[in-house]
């Protein structure tokens, strides 16, 4: 997917596909209210994704950032998540820069495979096997989390830890449809690496979006 910097302004606008504050149900922060903002546009096409409808960018409405940062002034938690879809595809300078200036938190979560823009409190780094994180996310990321549908991807996580900084904090996340079969082995996993932690999707527990 090409950036289309004319289209978007800069990075003033974004194809939106849904901005909300709720309670983050995910990797180090879960528990924690935050703002989330969901782009569209994502071509790293993971077979369990759980938000297809965010793949086709031309289907969510452009939108003017500053409405987006208008809305979320309006929610005590002084936090943004900024998620997908693929938030590396656009120019995020403007959005960070701007929001940053209200004493908000700028938390972003991405499969490393574009190059970073905006600027960061939290880069959470979900590297995928089938579509690789650029190298120079590795030393910037506060937190990993990877994806386990089955046994056999417990090698891949081994291997991306090796290639973050030693204060990168390590989450295993059973994949939400395969969760009853897998979460046994990736306790056990835990339990005999500790240095790892195991993410779930609590907002799905929850029944919270």
């Amino acid at each position: 997917m090409k950036k289309e910097e004319d289209i978007f302004e800069g990075g003033k606008k974004l194809p939106l596909l849904e901005d909300f504050y709720t309670i983050q149900g995910e990797g180090h922060y879960t528990g924690f209210a935050a703002y989330f903002i969901r782009v569209g546009g994502c071509d790293i096409g993971c077979k369990w994704c759980d938000t297809k409808f965010s793949w086709n960018p031309k289907i969510h409405k452009l939108t003017d950032i500053n409405e987006i940062i208008t809305k979320a002034k309006n929610y005590p938690a002084k936090t943004i998540v900024v998620t997908g879809g693929e938030p590396t595809t656009y120019n995020l300078d403007y959005l960070t820069s701007n929001v940053r200036k209200n004493g908000v938190r700028t938390h972003i979560e991405t499969s490393g495979v574009y190059k970073l823009t905006g600027e960061w409190d939290w880069i959470c780094l979900s590297p995928k096997q089938h579509n690789k994180p650029l190298k120079e996310f590795y030393p910037i990321a506060n937190e990993i989390k990877v994806i386990i549908e089955k046994e056999e991807d417990l090698q891949w996580a081994i291997l991306q830890a090796k290639l973050v900084n030693n204060n990168c904090l390590l989450y295993l996340q059973p994949e939400w449809s395969m969760f009853n079969k897998i979460i046994p082995f990736v306790v056990d996993f835990v339990k005999e690496n500790p240095k790892w932690r195991i993410s779930l999707q609590a907002h799905k527990f929850m029944k919270i979006p």
